[in-house]
């Protein structure tokens, strides 16, 4: 993991300290809420439906043991709601101290961060203070900049590695953080890296993806994609340079982020983020990105070009953990029960990776299960993680997009004593890239801008789906849930997206089948295809039963969902769908709750 210096803990106890200043100014009356929300959110504090979010900043998904547990202590003394906010989230016919109101978690998001809904902004320069203990922060988790730079969770262990990127994702960091010009851009910008053949990282969906390949000769560089995004329109990313010598890539992305700030449109919130621009554009973006990239090489002496020494410093923070030997007799050596082989096997083949150094393994710990929403872990569980990871990965975990945590410091032999402790604290079920692996945003129940509640839909799933033999018989399967159209759940490059949308103060939801990331699973990136109308809050899973049927029975010997989609086509798939509607239950259906005054905050995330 990156090692920081002392200017970057200075860095973060000074901006803390900056926040805490706001903050007491605020509360004092002589900073308005106005001028305060733009403070607010740099810091990454946002004001949501009914209490304030957090997002905490994870770069690259890296997260040590020591950072785990005061996430962990977060979640336990800070992220409950006070009374007046309970009623106004659960209504005053619930009794206070005894609803299942989901408090004292962390969120996993899509974008390998951190999030708490219920922390009181009054004890929010506490948790600042908290974070910058373990060198955490909120900076550039909002506004119109360059967010959290993600990448694959596998980055350094990924047996299908060319370089990797996490030396190049920090560098790129520093670079960004607080950067001058790009500090109020049209839009917010994210950036996405991988270094490995196959594509764990989406880059293709991002507003700059970055493959790190070797050319003909065996120079280390860049294929360069610019104006990927979901939201209201989804686009793939093209593709504007086949090859960038690496140390030129600060120097090239100085170009296409100045050109997109000089040129995108800044009178259309919907029309503001960079893919708008490429696509309106087309080569003559590329075109003025060459020439300012020209400029900036012959004008300016290259000022970001990356030496091999920083390269070196840098990397050298991203060496493997030292895991020293250890006598046969101090292997963790557990007898799996017979009666739980099955279980183990699936394990193995679900949640367990192969690793660079073939004495390890990277290990996924599920935190998708009944009763309980998507990406959520609870204080306990975020202190399970910690001493996981101390006692099998060397004191690191790592995010995923998939919204779970991975150890990627595995011994071999240790497997089957990883798998009993995950096991009785309910991270080992073996469901890791199966239906109930799904992704899934907040939602209507958090968010101020959703259509839908999005954790609802994911319930009634993953309650209908419990039946392991089921689940592996299925196969692997992407399954997307988003709240509104801006796509945090990422529904557009689902196999199987859910749309929440609204009509007339209700709860509807769109069904699209066939999208996909890019990965070696799913194929070419592809957004994919509605199926037709908007189905009820209680037709949604029986609309996914119907689907997954049509696959049983069209499926060739062991084709995944996504192959027998590509090759049966759309038809099949939705009349089966059409044909699941409940129309005598629309009425039954639940009234979209009245937004508050905070929707600016949610444009902003």
């Amino acid at each position: 993991m990156y090692q920081y210096t002392e200017f970057d803990r200075q860095f973060i106890r000074a901006r803390a300290a900056q926040h805490r200043d706001q903050l007491e100014r605020n509360q004092a009356g002589t900073l308005s809420d106005e001028e305060f929300r733009p403070l607010r959110l740099q810091n990454g504090w946002y004001i949501q439906r009914y209490a304030p979010m957090l997002r905490v900043a994870v770069p690259y998904g890296e997260l040590s043991s020591a950072q785990l547990r005061v996430l962990a202590r977060i979640a336990r003394e800070y992220d409950h709601p006070s009374k007046e906010v309970f009623d106004k989230a659960i209504g005053t016919q619930a009794t206070w101290g005894t609803t299942h109101l989901p408090v004292g978690y962390g969120h996993f998001t899509t974008r390998q961060n951190v999030q708490f809904n219920w922390i009181p902004l009054a004890k929010s320069a506490d948790v600042m203070d908290l974070l910058a203990t373990v060198n955490m922060h909120g900076i550039q988790t909002s506004g119109n900049c360059i967010r959290n730079i993600t990448s694959d969770e596998l980055a350094g262990v990924a047996v299908d590695e060319i370089a990797d990127p996490r030396p190049f994702a920090e560098i790129m960091r520093q670079w960004s953080t607080l950067h001058p010009e790009f500090a109020f851009l049209p839009r917010k910008f994210k950036i996405a890296i991988t270094g490995a053949t196959n594509d764990r990282a989406a880059v293709r969906w991002h507003d700059v993806g970055l493959h790190l390949i070797k050319n003909e000769a065996g120079e280390l560089g860049f294929r360069v994609f610019v104006g990927g995004g979901m939201g209201r329109t989804p686009v793939i990313s093209t593709e504007i340079r086949a090859f960038l010598p690496w140390n030129q890539i600060m120097n090239y992305l100085e170009a296409v982020v100045r050109v997109y700030n000089r040129w995108g449109r800044r009178d259309n919130l919907y029309k503001a983020r960079i893919k708008i621009l490429v696509k309106a554009e087309g080569q003559r973006y590329i075109d003025e990105v060459e020439a300012e990239y020209e400029q900036i090489i012959t004008r300016d002496g290259a000022p970001h070009t990356i030496s091999q020494e920083e390269l070196d410093r840098v990397t050298a923070c991203f060496v493997p953990p030292a895991l020293t030997e250890r006598a046969p007799a101090a292997t963790k050596t557990v007898a799996i029960p017979a009666e739980r082989q099955k279980d183990y096997d699936r394990w193995l083949q679900q949640n367990v990776a192969p690793h660079k150094n073939p004495a390890l393994r990277a290990v996924t710990l599920s935190y998708k299960r009944l009763g309980q929403a998507p990406g959520d872990a609870d204080a306990d569980q975020l202190d399970t993680a910690a001493a996981l990871a101390d006692e099998f990965s060397a004191g690191e975990t790592r995010v995923t997009h998939d919204q779970n945590l991975l150890l990627p410091w595995v011994r071999a032999e240790d497997l089957p004593a990883l798998w009993v402790a995950a096991s009785h604290a309910g991270l080992a079920r073996s469901n890791v890239r199966l239906l109930t692996d799904m992704i899934a945003c907040p939602g209507g129940d958090f968010c101020a801008l959703a259509n839908a509640r999005s954790i609802p839909i994911a319930a009634q799933i993953t309650e209908r789906y419990q039946d392991m033999d089921e689940l592996h018989d299925l196969g692997e399967i992407d399954l997307h849930i988003s709240g509104c159209i801006n796509s945090c759940g990422h529904h557009h490059s689902g196999h199987i997206g859910i749309l929440g949308v609204d009509k007339d103060g209700k709860e509807w939801y769109q069904v699209s089948l066939g999208g996909s990331d890019g990965s070696a699973l799913s194929g070419e990136a592809v957004p994919g295809k509605v199926v037709g109308p908007s189905f009820g809050a209680l037709e949604v899973p029986g609309v996914i039963e119907a689907v997954l049927d049509t696959f049983r029975q069209q499926r060739a010997g062991s084709e995944t969902f996504i192959d027998c989609f590509k090759r049966v086509g759309m038809d099949p798939f939705k009349a089966a769908a059409n044909s699941a509607r409940l129309a005598d239950k629309h009425e039954d259906l639940h009234a979209l709750p009245k937004k508050d005054g905070y929707a600016k905050d949610a444009q902003e995330a």
